[in-house]
C-alpha cells in the first residue's frame, strides 16, 4: 500500500491482494505513558487547520504503526486524507462536530488514565471491490461514505462484544470508539479505534500470572477478525453481487441435500454389498457404538478407523462415479465456482491453504461415512451356529427366483423361514463373493432395508432441524434489521 498524493485515486485491476483486509494492533497505556503520548492526540478539532494539515506529517504512509500515530497530532482527521469537514464518526453519529470531538478526547484520556489498552483495526479495501459493489465511481472519485460508515458501526459491535474473553465494556457506554475513512492511498482505508473507559477489574480480562488458559489478553482472535471481515463484506455487497453468491451457495446446498437424501437407497443394495461387508469387517469392534471418522480426512490412513475410512472413501468414489454422478458433479462444479468467488474476495491462496470446495467435499464425505457407521453399529453379533443355520435357510429361498432373476420377496416374507430371517442379523453371513444381499441383510429388529429406512428417518430429522434453525436465524435477522431501521429513523439518518 502506498500514498498516491491524491484523494480517492484508488488502484484498479489488481488480482493478487484480498478485496478486504483487516490488520489489527493495540498499544498499552503504559507504553504510551512512557513515551509521553496521549490517546486523544489521534483526533483534533476539525477547525484547527494547523493540526489537521500535513504539517510535519510528510512521512505518513498508511497503514503506519499505532505507536507512531500518536506522534502525529490529528492523524485520524488530517486534511490530506479526508474529504469531509467532520470526518470522524462513532456509535451514534456519522459526523462528529467539535463538541463531539471534545467529549471523545475526554473519554480517550479517561481510558488511558485507567490503564486500558487502545486497539486499532483498519479495513483496507481494493478499488475493484468498491467499484463492483457501487461504492466508488472512478470517474468522479466519489465514494459512498455513509454506507461504509454504517457497515463499520455494525462491525464495531461484533469486535467489541466478541473479540475478548468478555465484552470489552461492562456496559454499552463503557467503551469509547471512533472511526474515519482515509482516501489518500491506493486502497481505501477505514480505521477503527476503541478502548474500555473504566478501570478493568474482571479477572477474565486481566493478565494472569503463570500459564493462562484462553486467548492472550489484548489479542483479538483470528476467527473473530475473519467474522468481522465477512460481516463487513456482506453488508456492503451490491444486491447483484450478493445474489450471485447466494445462488451459488444455494446450488451447492441443493446438490448436497439431494446426495445426502438419496445415498441410503443407492448405497444399501446388492451392488455395494461386498464393499459394505468389507467396511463392517474393518471397523474396530472394540469401538462399536463410537465409530466416527474423526478430525482427519477419510483418505488420511491414520488412526484406528483408518482401514474402514479408506474403504468407505473408495465406496463413495464408486457411488459418485455411477449412481450419483450428476448430483456429485453438480456439487463439485458449483463449489469450485465459489472458490473463484473467494479468490476474488480474499486474494491468491497461501501455500497449504485449503480451498472452500475441498473443505465442503470433506464435510460431505465425513457426514455420509458417519451415518453409514451409525447404522452398521445396529447389527447384532450372533453365534457361528446360528449364522450357519440362517445362511442355509436364506440360500434355500434365494434359489427361488422369478423369470427376471429376482428373488420372490413375497414368498420369502410370507414363509415361516422368511419371517424368522427378518428378525435375525445376517451381516456376518454375507461372504465377499455374495451378490445377493439386498433386503436379506438383517439387523437389529429387521432387514438390510431397515437400515436404509432408519437412515432416511435420521436424514429427515436432521433436515427439519436445519430448516427450523434457518427459520429462527432469518427471523432474528429480520427483527434486527427492523430495529436498526427504526433506530436510524429516530436519529434522523
Amino acid at each position: 500500500m502506498a500514498k498516491t498524493g491524491e484523494i480517492a485515486a484508488f488502484a484498479l485491476g489488481e488480482k493478487k491482494t484480498a478485496m478486504v483486509n483487516l490488520p489489527a494492533q493495540f498499544v498499552t497505556s503504559g507504553t504510551a505513558d512512557m513515551k509521553g503520548q496521549k490517546y486523544s492526540d489521534l483526533v483534533d478539532y476539525a477547525n484547527n487547520s494547523e493540526k489537521t494539515s500535513d504539517h510535519n506529517n510528510e512521512s505518513i504512509t498508511d497503514l503506519i504503526d499505532l505507536k507512531e500515530q500518536f506522534s502525529k497530532p490529528g492523524y485520524a482527521n488530517r486534511n490530506s486524507a479526508v474529504t469531509e469537514t467532520h470526518p470522524i464518526f462513532g456509535r451514534e453519529k456519522l459526523n462528529y462536530d467539535n463538541h463531539d470531538i471534545s467529549v471523545l478526547r475526554k473519554d480517550l484520556d479517561e481510558a488511558q488514565e485507567n490503564g486500558n489498552n487502545i486497539h486499532e483495526l483498519a479495513f483496507s479495501i481494493r478499488g475493484d471491490w468498491l467499484v463492483k459493489n457501487n461504492l466508488y465511481d472512478p470517474e468522479t472519485r466519489i465514494i459512498d461514505q455513509n454506507k461504509l460508515k454504517h457497515a463499520e458501526q455494525d462491525v464495531a459491535k461484533t469486535l467489541i462484544t466478541k473479540g475478548f474473553n468478555l465484552p470489552l465494556g461492562e456496559d454499552e457506554n463503557d467503551v469509547v470508539w471512533f472511526g474515519v475513512i482515509h482516501q489518500d492511498t491506493d486502497h481505501l482505508n477505514m480505521h477503527l479505534w476503541f478502548a474500555k473507559k473504566s478501570r478493568e477489574t474482571r479477572p477474565e480480562m486481566l493478565k494472569q500470572e503463570g500459564k493462562y488458559k484462553g486467548q492472550p489478553i489484548g489479542v483479538i482472535p483470528l476467527e473473530v477478525i475473519e467474522q468481522a471481515k465477512r460481516q463487513f463484506r456482506n453488508q456492503l455487497m451490491s444486491s447483484q453481487e450478493l445474489k450471485r453468491h447466494q445462488e451459488i451457495l444455494k446450488g451447492v446446498g441443493g446438490f448436497k441435500k439431494e446426495i445426502v437424501e438419496t445415498v441410503p437407497e443407492n448405497l444399501l443394495n446388492d451392488r455395494h454389498a461386498k464393499a459394505i461387508k468389507q467396511i463392517y469387517d474393518a471397523l474396530p469392534q472394540a469401538m462399536k457404538g463410537r465409530w466416527q471418522v474423526g478430525n482427519s480426512k477419510l483418505s488420511s490412513g491414520k488412526g484406528k478407523m483408518a482401514k474402514a475410512n479408506l474403504l468407505t472413501d473408495q465406496l463413495l468414489d464408486d457411488l459418485f462415479s455411477k449412481e450419483l454422478k450428476p448430483e456429485y458433479e453438480g456439487f463439485k462444479s458449483l463449489a469450485q465456482e465459489y472458490d473463484a468467488v473467494n479468490i476474488e474476495d480474499q486474494g491468491v491462496m497461501h501455500k497449504g491453504q485449503r480451498k472452500w470446495s475441498e473443505n465442503k467435499e470433506d464435510e460431505l464425505r465425513k457426514r455420509l461415512a458417519n451415518q453409514l457407521y451409525k447404522h452398521l453399529a445396529q447389527i447384532e453379533d450372533t453365534s457361528i451356529n446360528d449364522i450357519d443355520q440362517q445362511m442355509s435357510e436364506l440360500l434355500s429361498h434365494v434359489k427361488k427366483r422369478d423369470k427376471d432373476g429376482n428373488v420372490d420377496r413375497t414368498k420369502i416374507a410370507s414363509s415361516p423361514q422368511g419371517k424368522n430371517l427378518d428378525s435375525k442379523p445376517l451381516i456376518n453371513n454375507v461372504t465377499p463373493n455374495s451378490n445377493h444381499i439386498g433386503d436379506q441383510m438383517p439387523v437389529r429388529g429387521g432387514s438390510f432395508n431397515k437400515i436404509s429406512r432408519l437412515w432416511r428417518q435420521d436424514i429427515r430429522a436432521e433436515t427439519n432441524a436445519e430448516r427450523q434453525f434457518l427459520r429462527n436465524q432469518k427471523k432474528v435477522e429480520q427483527e434486527k434489521a427492523q430495529e436498526e431501521y427504526e433506530s436510524q429513523i429516530s436519529r434522523g439518518m
